[in-house]
């Protein structure tokens, strides 16, 4: 048996360094835990607290290749964040002029949900929890 116990972190390539850092960090609220300026590599590596359990590193490399959001490619689909209260933080986020879709409903849980957007357009989910 493999035994893996949870999911540790999440790698995403921003295309802007500084403006990703400011989406995660500031309007998402994810706490920094190191920030790396790797020379050979031309890129920073940051990495965030979404939890007790949950990291997200930001990497940023030179001149990226954009990615394909729509219509959906094969991989990873998006990223889900559970909240307690999803009308609220929808409005925190178009407070912040961030688009959100209209909120859906779960046909399999009966629990709402909704996506928005990070600065590259990777698909983002709330769910409410």
């Amino acid at each position: 048996m493999l035994g893996i116990k949870g999911i540790h972190h999440i790698a995403v390539i921003c295309s802007d360094y500084e403006r990703s850092r400011h989406f995660f960090t500031t309007i998402l609220g994810c706490e920094i835990i190191a920030e790396t300026y790797r020379e050979q590599r031309k890129s920073y590596k940051l990495d965030l607290r979404v939890d007790a359990n949950t990291q997200i590193e930001l990497f940023s490399f030179p001149e990226p290749p954009k990615r394909t959001s729509r219509p959906e490619a094969c991989g990873l689909r998006h990223l889900a964040f559970a909240v307690d209260d999803l009308d609220k933080a929808c409005d925190y986020l178009r407070s912040h002029d961030i688009e959100v879709e209209p909120i859906r409903t779960d046909e399999l849980t009966g629990k709402r949900f909704t996506f928005f957007a990070d600065p590259d357009d990777l698909p983002l989910e709330l769910y409410e929890s």
